[in-house]
């Protein structure tokens, strides 16, 4: 897993003590109510460290809802860090990861900062090699998304019911070793989502549009997470405009479209 340049924005401001914490977004859809990760890392961190301060929070979203990108999770981890910075607490350095990992199981990345390797259902982080992350960081890439999402449990249990699905737990590490071990070796030689079986059967608009990058443009392309956002590595010189127009025409002018790079 790796976290990109792009992403959304959130403030935090000190309000009085006993206040609680609220949270306000300019995107309708968003939830703002107790089940936003947002106030629950505040609930989480207030048990933690015993803190009764205030803090009101508003989040600028950039992220698509539904999207597999890991939105959410990153907006749970701003909130804990702005809470560490604002209390002038800190999570025990042993707890974080468990703090995280309950909010949800992509969390623990988002302390790192950096690509990383994540086992189990995202509990077991292991930080890439230098060598490792500098094949990644800095690598340009377009994500996209169509005017739907995924739900990611469905997803899961969707993979879960299709006898053999899963990739083999042996096989994947012995990839990633050699990956590892070789200076040349580029990202696009890692790329895997088991998850697409199921997601593309239902949603034949994500293949057919990663058949057309790759005839009209020689991109790559994969889902991101469980979806629906997908994402492709843009060589030098890509035309950007041109691969819009592509996802655009495809998908309608809702389509979301992103380009970026790996932080």
């Amino acid at each position: 897993m790796a976290p990109l340049v792009f992403g959304d924005t959130l403030h935090a401001r000190r309000v009085a003590d006993g206040a609680g914490f609220s949270l306000t977004c300019e995107v309708a859809e968003v939830p703002v109510d107790e089940s936003n990760l947002v106030l629950r890392a505040g609930r989480l961190f207030a048990a933690e460290t015993g803190w009764d301060g205030g803090v009101a929070f508003a989040l600028e979203k950039r992220i698509p809802m539904g999207a597999g990108l890991g939105g959410g999770s990153s907006n749970a981890v701003a909130a804990l860090r702005a809470l560490e910075q604002l209390s002038g607490r800190e999570l025990a350095a042993g707890r974080r990861d468990a703090v995280a990992a309950e909010l949800g199981s992509d969390c623990p990345l988002f302390w790192r900062e950096r690509p990383v390797v994540m086992r189990g259902r995202g509990e077991r982080v292991e930080v890439l090699t230098d060598a490792g992350a500098r094949r990644l960081r800095g690598r340009k890439l377009v994500v996209f998304k169509p005017g739907f999402g995924v739900a990611t449990a469905w997803a899961y249990q969707a993979l879960a019911a299709i006898p053999g699905a899963y990739a083999m737990a042996s096989a994947e590490e012995a990839r990633l070793a050699a990956w590892l071990s070789d200076d040349e070796a580029q990202a696009e030689k890692l790329l895997l989502n088991t998850i697409e079986r199921p997601v593309f059967a239902k949603w034949v608009a994500l293949p057919a549009m990663l058949a057309w990058l790759r005839e009209r443009h020689g991109l790559e392309g994969r889902m991101s997470g469980s979806g629906s956002a997908c994402f492709a590595f843009l060589p030098e010189g890509a035309d950007i405009v041109a691969v819009t127009h592509t996802v655009r025409e495809g998908w309608g002018e809702e389509a979301f479209v992103q380009a970026t790079e790996i932080a």
